[in-house]
């Protein structure tokens, strides 16, 4: 005999007074109002951050100045070390032109003190501290690139010599023409020199009057052995 299922019965209790549903706002609110604090927090931290100059938050305009002033510095340096590699030029007088301690045309250095005797330029010493008398340009073709009151030319055109060579007593030119002759201009002889013309091509016409009376003729004549004193 099958028996029945039982009939599960549910007794339904309804509350007697149905309230609507509550609900707490405040963790809400409270959700709002830190969200809204961290906001502001974060706003308050970003333009302290700027403040105090820290990179997290470095603006665009600080790094176009940072970037101006490296290559400024960049600039810098790099003619810092132009000037120390390939040297600061010097200021050179406008004219080298001088009169030495013996009344002769000079070489002016680049210091505007020493005065260089004309014999003294491109002979391949240092004579000025700033090394004017080797500079290549002025010395790589003698006489021409010379200045013209360092220069005498001789009888010969293709001979010359430096001006504070002529009237020194001693045949430079080879002709006589440094000595004597409308080119040289040169004075009588001094006190030191017996006039007379000379046998020997290392003079002209002015012996040294230490050569007087030393047995050895100088003069076509030979005053220099009767008629000149020696000193």
């Amino acid at each position: 005999m099958q028996q029945e299922p039982e009939t599960m019965t549910f007794n339904k209790t309804f509350p007697e007074n149905i309230s609507t549903p509550s609900f707490d706002v405040t963790p809400f609110g409270s959700t709002i109002s830190m969200t809204s604090n961290k906001s502001k927090k974060g706003k308050r931290d970003y333009w302290d951050c700027s403040q105090r100059g820290s990179p997290c938050c470095c603006s665009r305009q600080c790094c176009w100045i940072s970037v101006v002033v490296m290559l400024i510095l960049g600039i810098i340096v790099a003619a810092v070390a132009c000037a120390v590699v390939f040297g600061i030029r010097k200021t050179i007088p406008e004219s080298r032109f001088c009169i030495t301690a013996n009344n002769h045309s000079g070489f002016l250095c680049d210091n505007s003190v020493i005065c260089l005797q004309p014999s003294q330029v491109c002979h391949r010493i240092k004579d000025c501290l700033d090394v004017a008398n080797k500079e290549p340009a002025m010395c790589s073709d003698l006489p021409h690139n010379l200045p013209s009151y360092l220069v005498f030319r001789c009888g010969d055109p293709s001979s010359w010599v430096y001006t504070d060579q002529v009237c020194n007593g001693f045949n430079n030119c080879g002709d006589c023409s440094d000595e004597s002759g409308p080119l040289s201009d040169c004075p009588p002889c001094g006190p030191q020199y017996w006039n007379c013309e000379s046998v020997v091509s290392q003079y002209c016409n002015c012996i040294p009057r230490q050569l007087c009376r030393d047995n050895i003729q100088h003069c076509v004549d030979w005053s220099d052995e009767y008629n000149c004193a020696a000193n």
